[in-house]
């Protein structure tokens, strides 16, 4: 028997949970043409929710073409425009005859070379370096150009959208596509990424050019009843029980954080035969863990050490951290520095501050921290 807990990817319509408010919101603004940008802690279920609605659209909305590009392994603009125009032309049609057609119809300027692999139903998409960037504005303004062509809407999803501050010192790619972008009628945009902070400053920095560029939903933790309703529903479905009192203890072990919730849950699940005991879940917890273990060790290998003092500090629950006790006690340096990391360990999303205080973003990482640094 499968276990019913999913981690390490999107989340089947099966193993989704709750969400219902921001499921109806991005729904309604993804198919009203109203651009989203959705801001969250990484692994909270930002691109789970993408693809729940998005697959919900593909099923309800058929005059809608849907996009999702990932951006992770993108480095470069000429890359970014090559996948962006391959994406938009693949899912124009299901035909790879008419993949061509597509591309000559709508470049006037460019000349792409079009490779068909028919054995895997695939498409690559070559363009000159010099050309594509001389003449972006064609692929910028593609999806437009099909969906006024063909009748239809584009919705193009994109992931990891942070990355694109890597691609020029000045922004200058950002305020094209800026610039192409808002004009679009037949073209709506949702973006996102795991960089919380990184977004964060590219769509509420006045300076910025995506300023204000759509309507931005911040996702909060699932609530713990919610995790505690779904963690007894899923071991009921596989002929396995477990309390009220344990299934809320994972929830309070992950600190509801949906990454962790399923993970702990899987293990607690593969521990049971039958009925799910109190020490399973420290078991399981403990599993999980020194699983994560070798991830944060390198993850401290790779900071300073005034910074893994500081992280030191934000352990022991110090607020004031560049009160002059705190920077002795804890070897920080001078305040412009302990500024300095807390700055770098928050764009990071190692740490945040909530209120007066400063919190570890990874629950399982805070857990291990005293043994590892």
């Amino acid at each position: 028997m499968n276990s019913p807990f999913e981690f390490g990817s999107t989340v089947s319509d099966k193993t989704f949970t709750n969400r219902v408010k921001e499921l109806s919101r991005l729904k309604s603004n993804l198919t009203s043409g109203v651009n989203t940008i959705i801001i969250s802690p990484r692994r909270w279920g930002k691109s789970s929710l993408v693809e729940k609605v998005t697959n919900e659209i593909r099923l309800d909305h058929k005059t809608h073409r849907i996009v999702i590009i990932d951006l992770f392994s993108i480095n470069t603009e000429e890359e970014f425009l090559e996948m962006y125009a391959r994406s938009v032309i693949k899912a124009s049609s299901g035909k790879l005859s008419e993949w061509l057609d597509l591309a000559k119809s709508t470049f006037k300027r460019l000349m792409p070379k079009l490779i068909l692999n028919t054995d895997l139903g695939d498409i690559s998409l070559e363009f000159d370096r010099a050309e594509i960037i001389r003449h972006k504005d064609e692929i910028l303004n593609l999806p437009e150009s099909i969906a006024s062509e063909k009748g239809f809407k584009f919705i193009i999803c994109i992931d990891e959208f942070q990355n694109i501050v890597n691609y020029d010192a000045d922004h200058s790619f950002e305020k094209a596509m800026r610039s192409y972008w808002q004009r679009h009628k037949n073209v709506t945009y949702c973006l996102y990424g795991s960089k919380r902070h990184m977004i964060s400053d590219i769509f509420n920095d006045s300076s910025r050019a995506f300023f204000k560029f759509g309507d931005i939903i911040l996702l909060d933790k699932i609530q713990r009843a919610e995790w505690v309703k779904f963690i007894m529903a899923k071991f009921k479905e596989t002929n396995k029980e477990i309390s009220e009192l344990n299934a809320e203890q994972i929830a309070q072990y992950a600190q509801d954080h949906s990454w962790y919730v399923q993970q702990l849950s899987h293990y607690v699940w593969l521990l049971t035969n039958k009925e799910v005991q109190e020490e399973m879940v420290k078991e399981a917890f403990d599993q999980l863990k020194y699983s994560q273990q070798p991830l944060f060790e390198q993850t401290i290998e790779n900071l300073s050490n005034t910074q893994v003092n500081l992280l030191k500090a934000v352990y022991q629950n110090e607020k004031q951290l560049t009160s002059t006790a705190v920077m002795q006690s804890f070897h920080l340096g001078t305040p412009n520095n302990v500024r300095k990391n807390i700055h770098t360990l928050i764009q990071a999303d190692i740490i945040d501050k909530v209120g007066d205080s400063y919190i570890f973003m990874d629950p399982v990482f805070q857990n291990l921290f005293a043994e590892i640094a």
